[in-house]
């Protein structure tokens, strides 16, 4: 009989949570590949196999942060509304933070001093803000949005997001501040602030 395989897809994306667990608990010096294959309840041998060296699994560390994020927001459904689908690709944004923060802080902090992402982590990362950006130019083509450029429509919303979630993942928004219903009604009110002055002919 065969020898089963043991450097699987599995273990490949168990290293990886538990690699960015331990980067997002302790910072960068904390990932030791001998520490990480332990705590997975694998050897070096293993990790090497997967990624080859400690630069290939943190970037390995953002393609799968990415992948995760760029999926998540691809399949938001959109309503044909501008405004409403920014405020989906918002709501989006949180709940991929949230399902893996261990890796959003990497993906979104460079984490990891001296750490720069490949192409393939690079387009990751495009793809990720495409569904944005597609909205965004919707919303500017249809009219419904104003005449300006929809890459500054796109980089604001998205910057919205991620400085409203990096303040709940970090624990610094205010007790008052209900991160479900009050961050739904900001990004509301910034998305409108795009809509087209009522006369404008468009």
């Amino acid at each position: 009989m065969p020898r089963p395989r043991t450097h699987d897809a599995a273990l490949r994306l168990k290293l990886l949570d538990r690699a960015g667990e331990l980067i997002s608990a302790d910072g960068p010096r904390a990932l030791s590949l001998r520490k990480l294959a332990a705590g997975a309840g694998t050897s070096t041998t293993a990790v090497y196999s997967l990624f080859g060296s400690k630069p290939d699994l943190v970037n390995a560390l953002f393609v799968e942060g990415f992948r995760r994020f760029g999926e998540r927001l691809a399949a938001v459904e959109r309503s044909g509304d501008a405004v409403e689908d920014l405020v989906r690709l918002g709501v989006g944004h949180r709940a991929g933070a949230q399902a893996d923060p261990h890796l959003y802080a990497i993906m979104f902090t460079r984490s990891v001093p001296g750490f720069e992402p490949g192409p393939e982590a690079d387009e990751f990362a495009r793809a990720a803000r495409r569904p944005l950006a597609e909205v965004a130019a919707g919303g500017v083509a249809s009219g419904q949005f104003a005449a300006v450029a929809p890459e500054v429509i796109t980089v604001g919303a998205w910057g919205l997001a991620h400085g409203l979630v990096s303040l709940e993942l970090a624990g610094n928004l205010p007790e008052e501040f209900t991160a479900g219903g009050a961050y739904e009604q900001v990004l509301r009110a910034a998305a409108s602030g795009w809509l087209a002055p009522a006369g404008s002919g468009r």
